[in-house]
Formats: C-alpha cells, structure tokens, sequence
C-alpha cells in the first residue's frame, strides 16, 4: 500500500509549519485551524495541507506545502470564510463573559453572584444575516449553573440568557435577555455514587483470543482476512479510510463522514437558532477520546494514536484514538439439512474500527464493520447528555418534551452524510437506484402476486438527488459495467440505507440553505478533487448554497466516469424521560453488501467453530 497515504507525522506537521511562515506572509496574529495530509488522488509525492487563520477577521488562507522540498507550492486565499471553532478563541469568548458588566448584572438578577459554578457553552452562531456579525468569527454563548462540580451541567439551564461573544477578539457583541425563568433543583447526577447501590447480579464476560488477533497492523496498514485498508483520523472528519481492497480487489478509494448537521426544532426564542455542524464547525478528529480498554472497547484490543496540530501549528498525539478489534456477532450462516439432519453453521466474526468523539454535551461514537462475507457497514452510536431548556410558563411542550421536573429538552436531528468515493474492481462506476413493485395483472401475473425489482441507471447530478423508500425497499446499487461475474452480470456492491429521515427544517429556512445535504439520502458526483464536503470546506456562518448544491447545479454526467455516493443518515431525536440525565445509545448507519461482486457466498470457506456441543 502507498506511503503516500500515511497520515502526517510530527515532523511533517513542522515542516509544513515551518515552510508557510518562511513565505513571511503570516503576522503575529495568525495562527492554524487544521493541518492535514493533502490525499488529492494521482499525487506523486506527500503533500500537506494547510488552513490558516490570518487575524481576527473573517477570513482564511490555504496552502499547500511539498514536504519533500519544504514548499509552498499552493496559495488560496479565502476571504469571508470562517474556520471552525477554536480551542482557545472558545476559551476567550468564555472570558470575555466573565468580565463583562452586563453579563454579570443578568446573572445577578437570576441569583447568581458566584461564577465559580458557571458553566458557559460557546455554540456556533450560524448564519442569520445579523450585521453585527458581518466579518466576526463569532459565537453565541449559552449558560448552565452547576452548585457543585460533579453535577451534571445541563440539568439546570440559565434560562433566556444569550450571549454573542467575537471570538477573536475577546468581545462581547450583546447580552440578549429574554426573561428569568428558576432554575430546575435537581443536580441531574451520574455518577456511581450517586446510584448506588450498583447491581450485584451481572457475572463478568470474558473476551479472550489465546492465540492472539487475526488480523495484522503495520503503522496504519490493516490486513484482516482478505481485507486490507489504511486507517487514519481527520482533524474534521475522523476516522478515514483509504483504498479499501477485498481479497486484492479494490472496493472504495475514500471513506469518511465528511458532515453532520444537528437542527433544533423548538421554535421559541433563545432556541430556535440552534443548530450545528459537528464535523465542520467543531471536529470529530479534534474531539476524539483517548479510548480506555475494559471501557470503551473490550477484547484484544490494538490502538492507533493520532498525530494532530493545534492553533499554534505545534504538533500533538492523541494516544488510542482508534480502537482496533475482532468481535462475534452470532451466526454467519447455517442450515439443518431436514432429510439427513446433517447441520452446518459458521459463527459471524467482524473487525471492528472505531473512534469517539465529544462534542459538547453529545458523545458519538464511529464503528466501521468489515465482515467475512465481504460485506462492511458503518454504525454510529448517539449517547451522552441532551441540550436543555428550564420550562417555563410559556414553555411550549410539542417543541420540547419534559424530561425531568422543571426541565425539558428540545427535539432535534442528527443528520450525517458518508462520502464514499467508490472503486469496484476499478475506478469507473456507474449507480442504479432499485426499487421493487408489485406486478400488473397480466398473463405472466394472473394471481396478482408477482413483484419485483426494476433498476433504473442515474444518468445526472439531478436524477441522482434521491431520498430512502423503504415501502419499496430502495436501495442504490455501485455497478462497474466493464467487468463480470461468473455468472455475466456486472459486478456490484448495493448501498442498504437505514430508515433514516431527511432534513425537517422548512425550506427557505437558514439552516436548509446551509445544510442542503441533507434534504436528501443520496446524492451522486463524478469524481472531483476539490469537492470534499457535503456543506463547503467552511460552513462555519457561510450562508449557505454551498458544497453539493452548488456542485451538482451544473447536472453533470454520471455514465461511464468515476463516482462519488453522498450518503445522508440519521436519527430525529424526541426526548424522553429515560434519555436522562444521560442518553442510552442510539443507533444509526448503513450498509455496503457485494452484489454479484462474488460468484457464490464468499463465506463459504469460513472453518465451523471447534467448540459445537
């Protein structure tokens, strides 16, 4: 496998650092927003590419730098664009709070002259077409009081209070007070103290592979059975997979989640502004865990440790911020022969890739499957802690549910969009949407029971903008029409999406322009090297129309090209009671299953289990 894939080391990471301030086009100001390998196909050499943020203005830079030779050898400036949320200006903005006479003053009308309880949120501002906002990166602030340091934050919201904070400055914009509401009394405690006494009738479960793993790591290199693929974490994205092979045979070049939008749907002020774009304006990368074995993965366990820059371009790791590791999921396949009772069955094992991001009150956890059967899905797990409101007297209840005495959490969704930049068996695709219906009554059909598939080829940008059926079982099918099966059919993978809706927020609403992406499940390019996220490479307060509407506006061919499947899942989220004080996990994701890709179930030579009683 190339080298050229590896992610940046810390060298690197200074090289590229050291090459764009050699330029001396960078002031005092400037600082990093993300530094990341540049995995632009057809590159000969490593090259890294550089986000920098110039001053306090809206405003970005990106360079490219040839690491081999230290050189600039690409410069973009983009004026009016905004990075994602910083570490530290998140940081000021919550000093510029502090030190604030009017912010004070509001918390004092509520009671609270100790801030050492306080709890500021710095959120994105999104984009309202406010003029104070024009040129700022700016944030808007909300706030939570916690009595002790192990209470649970967001039970007790300091309701109608808004803050706008310029975050690069350190300047508070405006205190917007929309009334006083009390705050809830419970602490909203998790803790196992605060639950005890704990269960005492779960018996431990034991993983152990005496023999060791199955599968090899080399740096980034994974080899697993017949799979083989390199892994690396994206400041933005996460984890990233490249050049995705079975058995040799190459499946996907890029895989990633590239976006995700969460919209709140309460329509009340103080809320109805908020929505977020966790891999854009935050990271799921530069909110990865440091993963805990026995915690959050459990076996044999390999780990992959990240190398990331902060604002200051200086290199730092992130040990175990990828979890590596086999599981058994149940049976692979079986079948009882009823004539002989001869029985046959193979157990189900999967690899398993996965990272954990906090962002905010929300933890999302990634797992990548890979499976013997030559089949691969991705599983995102929701949990952590809702974002909350106090409720009161003009609370309005459909928006957002009671979830504890005196508190209530707004319903929202959490929207992701796979960028999957397929490759089966090479790297002209062309995709067909499938859909099965019932047959007319006709000769062939005369007791009305027929049905079956119809497969239509998507030809364009816009017939390929296509939302899940499940009534009709869509599913979208990535065909290479230049080879075949055994059988003379093309080969094939079908993308299987989960029930899974699509943006609810009215068009012409802000949020509908800024996160088009997700007004659809499926979404089809030719291959681009430039067009990388499903919202724009700055989302963060753009004000909208950019990435996949802009992109597929030009209605570009889709027949005999190299394609890129813009997947969109997710969950709407109706808050509940037992969603507090902390969430169970949810579920969402995809599926990616061979489709005449194999002769026969590739399966079959999985070795039945030595333990059968």
């Amino acid at each position: 496998m190339t080298t050229l894939l590896h992610p940046l080391t810390a060298d690197e990471i200074g090289v590229a650092v050291a090459a764009v301030r050699a330029t001396g086009r960078l002031g005092e100001a400037a600082h990093f927003s993300t530094i990341t390998l540049d995995d632009t196909r057809g590159l000969t050499s490593r090259q890294a590419r550089v986000i920098i943020v110039p001053g306090p203005e809206a405003a970005l830079v990106e360079a490219t730098v040839a690491l081999a030779t230290a050189s600039v050898v690409a410069w973009i400036e983009h004026p009016g664009a905004v990075p994602a949320l910083g570490f530290e200006e998140a940081f000021n903005a919550i000093l510029a709070l502090h030190d604030h006479a009017g912010f004070r003053a509001a918390l004092a009308a509520r009671g609270i002259t100790d801030l050492t309880g306080l709890q500021v949120d710095p959120w994105p501002t999104g984009n309202f077409g406010l003029a104070a906002e024009e040129g700022r990166r700016v944030a808007r602030c909300i706030c939570y009081y916690r009595d002790q340091p192990e209470d649970n934050g967001y039970a007790r919201p300091i309701e109608g209070l808004l803050i706008h904070v310029d975050m690069a400055r350190g300047e508070v914009l405006e205190v917007v007070d929309l009334g006083i509401s009390p705050l809830p009394e419970d602490p909203g405690r998790y803790r196992p103290e605060d639950h005890a006494p704990a269960r005492v009738d779960l018996r431990p479960v034991s993983i152990t592979q005496p023999d060791g793993v199955s599968f090899t790591l080399e740096g980034n290199e994974l080899r697993w059975q017949r799979w083989s693929l390199l892994v690396s974490l994206d400041p933005l994205e996460g984890i990233v997979l490249h050049d995705v092979t079975y058995d040799g045979r190459s499946i996907l070049r890029r895989a990633s989640v590239n976006e995700m939008v969460v919209p709140y749907g309460d329509p009340t002020p103080g809320h109805n502004w908020k929505n977020a774009f966790d891999v854009g304006e935050w990271g799921l990368g530069r909110m990865a865990n440091s993963l805990q074995l026995g915690c959050d993965c459990l076996g044999e366990i390999r780990y992959l440790d990240a190398v990331l820059a902060d604002q200051r371009g200086r290199a730092i790791t992130l040990p175990n911020a990828i979890c590596i590791h086999e599981e058994d999921v149940g049976i692979l396949w079986k079948h009882v022969d009823l004539l002989t009772g001869h029985v046959e069955v193979r157990r189900k094992r999967r690899l398993v890739v996965s990272s954990i991001a906090t962002v905010g009150n929300y933890d999302y956890g990634f797992y990548w499957y890979f499976h013997l059967d030559g089949s691969l899905e991705l599983e995102v797990k929701l949990t952590g802690i809702l974002s909350t409101k106090a409720r009161s007297t003009e609370h309005r209840e459909a928006f957002a549910p009671p979830i504890a005495p005196g508190l209530a959490a707004p319903v929202h969704q959490h929207l992701f969009c796979a960028r999957l930049d397929m490759a089966i068996d090479g790297p002209r695709n062309e995709v067909y949407e499938l859909n099965v219906d019932p047959l007319p009554l006709d000769d062939d059909n005369p007791l009305r029971n027929g049905f079956a598939p119809s497969a239509t080829r998507l030809d364009s940008e816009q017939q390929a903008q296509r939302v899940t059926d499940p009534s009709r079982s869509r599913s979208w099918r990535i065909v290479n029409p230049s080879v075949t099966n055994a059988l003379g059919t093309p080969v094939a993978f079908t993308l299987l999406a989960g029930p899974s809706p699509t943006l609810l927020a009215a068009e012409g609403s802000s949020i509908a322009a800024r996160a088009a992406f997700a007004t659809k499940n499926l979404w089809v390019t030719p291959y681009t090297p430039d067009q990388r996220r499903a919202a724009g490479d700055f989302p963060n307060q753009h004000p909208g129309g950019a990435g996949l509407p802009a992109w597929t506006a030009a209605n570009r061919g889709l027949v005999d090209t190299e394609v890129v499947v813009w997947h969109t899942f997710g969950v709407t989220h109706i808050p509940r009671p037992e969603d507090w004080p902390v969430m169970p996990v949810e579920t969402c994701g995809f599926q990616l299953i061979p489709a005449g890709f194999f002769d026969r179930n590739p399966a079959l030579d999985v070795p039945p289990p030595d333990h059968c009683h």
